[in-house]
């Protein structure tokens, strides 16, 4: 596996929106450095659901991209999907949570799983494309950051597996559609180094559930 791309975006409105975004992402030249919050010079400019130490960097795979323009039949460009980080070789399906990317000095770990929104829609010039993205099961991965440095495309990248409950990225991809809410479930979810956002979430899932049953 290697670094096939390292993209970053400027802070840009998009067309049909008044938001800011960083997602039109585009490939860097030369090394990276890359920081507890990411790649450096990157925009994320909705940290109501992006950015973070805990979703400092977006990777996607190669064998997703791949997918991609032989569903699609046509091309799709390094930074299509907002991402900073192409792996060749990588699929996200084969990533849990808890996964470390080892890629020169830098370590990354694996922590959540993009769900698109409207900001996807307008780049991609397409309502629908969302629902299209969410189908496919090739949604990529936020990582954190576990130890900075720099990186640039064609780098070695190297993954080393979580050694405690494997929950997959698809298995949480899943999860945000369709909660599991039971206790067995709660507990498996959140024993996995999941993002802060993530945990947040599942815990506010427990609180109901409790209330609930405390009511019933």
């Amino acid at each position: 596996m290697h670094v096939i791309a390292v993209n970053r975006g400027a802070r840009t409105r998009q067309a049909g929106s008044a938001s800011w975004t960083g997602i039109d992402k585009r490939p860097v030249d030369g090394r990276v450095s890359i920081t507890e919050f990411g790649v450096e010079g990157d925009h994320v400019c909705d940290g109501r659901y992006h950015g973070g130490p805990d979703q400092a960097v977006y990777v996607y795979g190669g064998a997703d991209y791949a997918w991609w323009r032989s569903a699609q039949g046509r091309d799709f460009a390094p930074g299509t999907f907002g991402e900073n980080l192409v792996v060749d070789g990588l699929a996200c399906a084969d990533i849990a949570i808890g996964d470390r990317l080892l890629i020169g000095d830098v370590v990354l770990q694996a922590t959540d799983v993009r769900i698109p929104c409207g900001t996807l829609a307008r780049k991609m010039g397409d309502p629908g494309f969302p629902a299209i993205f969410a189908a496919s099961d090739r949604p990529g991965f936020y990582t954190r950051v576990l130890t900075p440095g720099t990186l640039g495309a064609g780098d070695p990248v190297r993954v080393v597996p979580y050694e405690g409950e494997r929950v997959t990225v698809l298995e949480l991809k899943r999860d945000y559609a369709k909660p599991d809410t039971t206790e067995a479930g709660l507990e498996r979810l959140l024993a996995a180094p999941v993002s802060e956002r993530f945990r947040a979430r599942k815990e506010k899932q427990r609180a109901a559930r409790c209330a609930k049953e405390n009511v019933d």
